[in-house]
């Protein structure tokens, strides 16, 4: 049942939509029906074609709706929607995921129990139960950027060392310290947030939560991740490489270089990023044919685009769904 909007909200649970109506109801039924904290729900439409603005108004008549004209992609969105927030702590939740077992209830009680590490989240993990990954990443460094370019993040995926920056082998379930927490659900204090300037807008598409963790870290705050906050994450289930989306993906890593890597290691770091996609393409051996390998071969004819960051990868926002 709708939820009504209380006066003073703990938490302000923003979601971002794009063109996943089906997804964004069940998402915020399982908001109402998972949480007992005082709590708002801003969801900021990125102008879907799908009528996911009205099914929402329709169904959910105390969710703060912002109903957007054109799209905003997912920092933008995100920054203009927490502006509206009026809780002490903001959650940041994609719209394919389902809270289960009172999973911000849970997140909430970690973060007023651990409040120095200033950013918290939680497990994640597929429909089927597997576990996904992408709660949570460490920073780059020339190591990871190394182990990419070179193939052993691939074969060792499960290894600590040559998949560090995925803190591979860890399966999510002790609570820890973190780099980097993931956009799709990050709880953040509302005062923090704001004095970060929240995302910036400069990471057109990806990488905007780990320039915010970064930033966020330069000012004392220690992120931190728990396994008793655990929610259901659909993306990158299945998704299969596209070059577009591998473009902005590099424009937002040599972004983050330029930002927050030591100014003497940027040269390198630069020249094992571009590597990745070079030896992807080389490996798989298919010059403008079928599959992967012609994904990475584009990439890689393409990286005019993204060698310099969004100056020149930033075209039309597609991301607007979530992190």
């Amino acid at each position: 049942m709708p939820q009504p909007r209380p006066d003073n909200p703990e938490v302000s649970v923003v979601v971002i939509s794009y063109n996943t109506r089906a997804m964004t109801l069940d998402c915020l039924r399982s908001v109402g029906a998972e949480t007992r904290c005082r709590h708002e729900i801003i969801l900021l439409d990125n102008n879907s074609g799908d009528g996911s603005a009205e099914a929402v108004a329709a169904e959910f008549p105390a969710v703060r709706l912002l109903a957007e004209a054109e799209n905003h992609g997912f920092a933008g969105g995100n920054n203009r929607a927490a502006a509206r927030a009026q809780g002490e702590y903001l959650l940041l939740l994609n719209p394919d995921t389902l809270i289960v077992d009172g999973a911000i209830d849970r997140l909430l009680a970690f973060a007023r129990s651990h409040p120095q590490a200033g950013i918290w989240g939680g497990r994640t993990r597929f429909a089927d139960g597997r576990l996904n990954p992408t709660s949570a990443h460490r920073q780059m460094s020339l190591w990871t950027l190394w182990c990419r370019a070179f193939g052993m993040t691939g074969l060792f995926p499960a290894s600590a060392l040559f998949n560090a920056e995925a803190y591979g082998g860890w399966a999510r379930d002790t609570v820890a310290r973190v780099d980097i927490v993931s956009g799709c659900f990050l709880m953040i204090r509302r005062d923090l947030w704001q004095a970060l300037g929240g995302f910036d807008p400069a990471f057109f598409m990806y990488g905007e939560e780990a320039d915010l963790c970064l930033r966020a870290a330069a000012r004392g705050a220690r992120p931190m991740i728990t396994p008793q906050a655990e929610i259901i994450h659909h993306g990158g289930a299945s998704e299969r490489v596209r070059a577009d989306k591998v473009v902005r993906l590099l424009a937002a890593k040599a972004l983050l270089i330029d930002r927050h890597f030591p100014r003497w290691q940027r040269p390198a770091a630069r020249a094992l990023l571009a590597l990745w996609p070079f030896t992807r393409a080389r490996v798989a051996g298919l010059r403008g044919t079928g599959g992967d390998g012609a994904v990475w071969h584009e990439v890689w004819q393409r990286r005019a685009e993204w060698r310099r960051g969004f100056v020149q990868a930033a075209g039309t926002p597609s991301r607007g769904a979530g992190g």
